[in-house]
């Protein structure tokens, strides 16, 4: 099995199989309009940009679930990170990526590459536990997804090759696209 096994639905509604992006890199990511991580959003856009002709996709999930930080419509959440961010890459319909209710390809993502904790150095590690904490204080020990802008990266075959937390900038991981791509 592999992400290609999965289908999603588009912001319209409309469902389509992930195996139409078979033979890509891919970053696979939760992402949400009022959080602080959203600036993530430029990063993203901006490594799509510069791989996407060399076959490169980044897939972008909105998903409401950590402390209701993308509230919006798919359409909303569209103009938003078009108008704000410049997102030309793909955007699906608003999701769930944890608990039992998550899309099927989030269970799997986790499944692969389950939670390492956050990153040491990030000024947002230490509010990012406490919340977790307060929630569930054995939240390090389970693979789900913790917050918004947890990317997954996916080699050309489908596997799953990195998850990267929020803490962590997309760009950090643009030496394994670059290697993924060679």
């Amino acid at each position: 099995m592999n992400i290609y096994d999965f289908r999603v639905k588009t912001m319209d509604g409309r469902e389509i199989g992930l195996d139409s992006f078979q033979g890509k890199v891919l970053m696979i990511v939760n992402t949400a309009s009022k959080c602080g991580f959203t600036p993530q959003l430029q990063e993203l856009e901006e490594l799509y940009q510069e791989y996407k002709d060399r076959g490169f996709v980044v897939l972008g999930f909105p998903c409401n679930q950590f402390h209701e930080q993308d509230p919006g419509s798919n359409e909303e959440i569209q103009e938003f990170c078009t108008r704000n961010y410049g997102v030309s890459f793909p955007l699906f319909a608003k999701t769930q990526v944890k608990g039992p209710d998550a899309l099927p390809l989030f269970q799997y993502l986790v499944k692969e590459k389950g939670f390492r904790g956050f990153d040491e150095g990030h000024s947002l590690t230490g509010v990012l536990d406490d919340i977790l904490a307060k929630d569930d204080p054995d939240y390090q020990d389970k693979p789900d997804i913790k917050w918004n802008f947890t990317k997954f990266v996916i080699s050309r075959d489908g596997r799953v090759m990195a998850r990267l937390e929020p803490t962590a900038s997309p760009n950090s991981c643009s030496g394994l696209i670059e290697s993924l791509l060679s």
